[in-house]
């Protein structure tokens, strides 16, 4: 089997909440799609190497700070790729096509206004994803969860996962409808740990699959623009949740964690296994984890992390 050809790719962001893409050639393949600007790595280079070469080259900016964001295998008809993005905080310069290539400031939430290769579709959707995911434990205090909430919309959270099985159907709608005002009030997401039909009730931002729910499906149970998010604990629910198109997964437990004390924990060379080679969308490791795992987490190919313990 040919190995994949390596490219890194970099995501600019600025201060404005944009992010820089650039218009492909007409003249090569996939001509005329906008995409993430970056090139391929020359010999015994690093993909942080490759990454500043290229934006130099391309766009006559100097990188000064990045971080890992997401690796992608993609496999076209005739070649395979593996995408080394990052995301791009820092820079010196003002960047404009240096190859003659369009460049254009976008912001993240009109990304979907523009044609990319299909590989870029997860990059896309990291971009679009906080690197914290809040998970929420026992809810039957309904005054109690709704303020501990707003304390956590308060620290910033951007991404709210509602999760009580212990509710009657009645008693979990009526707490999301009051976190979804909540969360919209501050520019946050929430995700629903129920079944994706209550979409229809409470409109919230998608939908979190519970295992077994993940293993029931046949295909993806939403439309593309609410997102559909899996629990994966080994090989066989990551490969389910590409087949059914999810958004992105939480990959547990990587670590003991007291909310599930007689769970094997995957361990941190597992997750990488599965993030680099299975994968192929945005994952949040879970299960033991603190706000301060997250460099590890991106290191490894992760988006963030994800919990109920340090969270909520």
């Amino acid at each position: 089997m040919p190995h994949p050809l390596l490219v890194a790719v970099a995501t600019i962001c600025n201060d404005q909440g944009e992010v820089l893409i650039a218009q492909r050639p007409q003249n090569v393949d996939q001509g005329g799609l906008w995409e993430f600007p970056g090139g391929k790595l020359a010999p015994y280079e690093t993909g942080y190497q490759a990454l500043k070469r290229e934006i130099q080259e391309e766009l006559g900016i100097r990188i000064t700070q990045a971080r890992p964001l997401i690796r992608i295998n993609h496999a076209y008809p005739a070649k395979k790729i593996l995408l080394d993005v990052w995301k791009v905080s820092c820079f010196e310069g003002e960047p404009w096509g240096r190859e003659g290539q369009p460049v254009r400031w976008v912001k993240l939430q009109d990304l979907g206004d523009y044609q990319f290769p299909e590989a870029n579709d997860p990059i896309i959707t990291a971009l679009t994803l906080p690197d914290e995911y809040l998970i929420t434990g026992s809810c039957q205090d309904f005054d109690s969860s709704v303020a501990r909430l707003q304390q956590a919309l308060d620290r910033g959270v951007k991404l709210v996962q509602l999760r009580d099985h212990q509710l009657d159907r009645q008693s979990y709608q009526r707490v999301a409808t009051h976190f979804l005002e909540a969360c919209n009030q501050a520019g946050a997401r929430l995700i629903l740990n129920s079944d994706p039909e209550l979409l229809q009730e409470v409109d919230a931002a998608g939908v979190h699959l519970t295992g077994e729910r993940l293993m029931s499906l046949s295909e993806r149970p939403l439309p593309k623009g609410k997102l559909v998010a899996a629990a994966c604990h080994d090989l066989a629910s990551v490969r389910q949740a590409k087949a059914i198109d999810a958004d992105f997964i939480t990959l547990s437990p990587v670590l003991e964690t007291p909310s599930h004390p007689g769970a094997s924990p995957l361990g941190w060379q597992r997750f990488k296994e599965l993030v680099e080679y299975e994968v192929k969308m945005p994952v949040y490791a879970l299960g033991g984890m603190q706000p301060e795992d997250k460099r590890r987490v991106f290191a490894l190919g992760g988006q963030g992390v994800a919990g109920i313990t340090h969270f909520w």
